[in-house]
């Protein structure tokens, strides 16, 4: 019997989902994240849209359609915590995904993005 329940649960251990390094929210949970100054905040736009939309004040660039894009980020300290966010929440998901892949440890997306961040009257920097 003690090798059945052994045998399950080591069966189940590998069948459970591995843990996520992603976490998305919503635009008040990221502010409240912002606001604590100690994770690092990832703008994932162009130039062009940064400088036709403004920022979210703090945000280091990296332009997520760049080509150097992903050895960028291949650069950034793993165990850091990045807050990353795009316009619409798809680059940014996309950008999440290729960041755990690579071993980062807590990476937080903006859900919904920028445009529902300056939409709820949160403090945008323009370029």
């Amino acid at each position: 019997m003690r090798f059945i329940i052994a045998f399950f649960a080591v069966l189940f251990s590998f069948l459970s989902p591995a843990q996520s390094a992603i976490t998305n929210v919503d635009a008040a949970g990221f502010k409240k994240l912002v606001d604590e100054k100690k994770h690092i905040l990832i703008d994932l736009r162009t130039d062009d849209e940064i400088a036709r939309k403004g920022k979210i004040p703090g945000a280091t660039q990296i332009d997520f359609l760049g080509k150097d894009a992903e050895q960028q980020i291949k650069k950034l300290d793993k165990s850091k915590t990045y807050l990353i966010y795009c316009a619409g929440g798809g680059r940014s998901a996309d950008c999440a995904d290729m960041m755990q892949a690579e071993g980062f440890r807590k990476i937080v997306n903006l859900e919904k993005g920028f445009d529902d961040w300056k939409k709820r009257g949160f403090a945008v920097e323009q370029k």
